[in-house]
């Protein structure tokens, strides 16, 4: 397959993957004294196993722009995806295993983006907070949807689905 027909697959699935992010994140389900919408750790774990590191940093970044443009994502969305994305895309390269996508996820977003979310808050938007204050809402989110990520790619490839998938991805 030419480069070409590569990057049209990637660009598709890169969209179709933005798109759920974007209607997915106005789902939350409440945990404890937080809300939980894991619906972009979902979507970052499924990117890093079929698009990798930097498309699904892009993907991230604009599931998050258009959430902030439709007014149901805050500023704390950019932190709380890219950095996730990025690292589950980084440890799936170069393990290509599922559980390091997922620990990738739960690092970036749990602890990484959490700490990123702490001077965002009180130099941007001026709220006073600990540095660990997004720690338990975004490790929370990322938990969960490293989860539901899990039995989705579990159920894909039980039934087949997800090497038929990957051989598409790759144009065999």
């Amino acid at each position: 397959m030419n480069e070409k027909n590569e990057m049209t697959r990637k660009l598709a699935l890169a969209g179709i993957l933005a798109a759920v992010g974007v209607v997915g994140g106005t789902l939350s389900v409440p945990v404890g004294f937080t809300r939980c919408c894991p619906t972009q750790s979902v979507v970052n774990v499924i990117g890093a196993i079929f698009l990798g590191p930097v498309y699904n940093l892009c993907v991230a970044f604009v599931i998050a722009l258009l959430r902030n443009i439709l007014g149901t994502g805050t500023i704390m969305a950019f932190p709380g995806s890219m950095c996730g994305a990025l690292l589950a895309g980084l440890l799936y390269k170069y393990r290509s295993r599922l559980y390091m996508a997922c620990l990738g996820e739960c690092i970036g977003t749990g602890i990484i983006s959490a700490f990123l979310a702490y001077p965002i808050a009180t130099l941007i938007l001026g709220r006073e907070c600990g540095v660990f204050t997004y720690v338990i809402p975004f490790m929370t989110a990322a938990v969960t949807g490293v989860i539901l990520a899990t039995l989705i790619v579990t159920l894909l490839e039980r039934s087949g689905a997800l090497r038929a998938m990957s051989r598409m991805a790759s144009g065999d």
